[in-house]
């Protein structure tokens, strides 16, 4: 599966990306969340995992929006990693498009479960873990 990681905490960042590449899964990470609706819609992931606590004029509530927003993203499944733990950022971020939300620290366990029960788009050729 194609990964699209939008996060932006270096360490975290880094974290998930090898995490989930680790498991045979092609993975892009981003910075920022102009970045990553940038990458998304040239090369439209299988899953997206975006923080909601994002530098600049899109936050990860924004970056849900625009990707539902899009023809080619529309369906694409996004995961919310976040350290907002009240129900009304869950609710909220829910709203604007994400399909599952995780706080801050999470599971990676459980978000390995999550990306793995997703279908895989046709033609992409999941890699064997190194």
């Amino acid at each position: 599966m194609r990964i699209l990681v939008i996060e932006d905490s270096d360490s975290i960042r880094h974290m998930i990306e090898a995490l989930v590449s680790a498991r045979g899964h092609e993975v892009r990470a981003v910075p920022t969340g102009s970045k990553g609706i940038d990458s998304a819609l040239a090369r439209p992931p299988d899953a997206i995992l975006v923080d909601l606590h994002l530098p600049g004029s899109f936050d990860g509530f924004a970056v849900c929006r625009k990707i539902r927003e899009n023809g080619s993203t529309r369906e694409v499944p996004i995961i919310v990693i976040s350290a907002l733990t009240d129900p009304a950022s869950k609710e909220r971020a829910l709203a604007a498009g994400a399909t599952a939300y995780y706080t801050k620290p999470f599971s990676p366990t459980a978000l390995l479960k999550e990306l793995e029960s997703l279908p895989a788009s046709e033609g992409v050729q999941r890699r064997e873990p190194a």
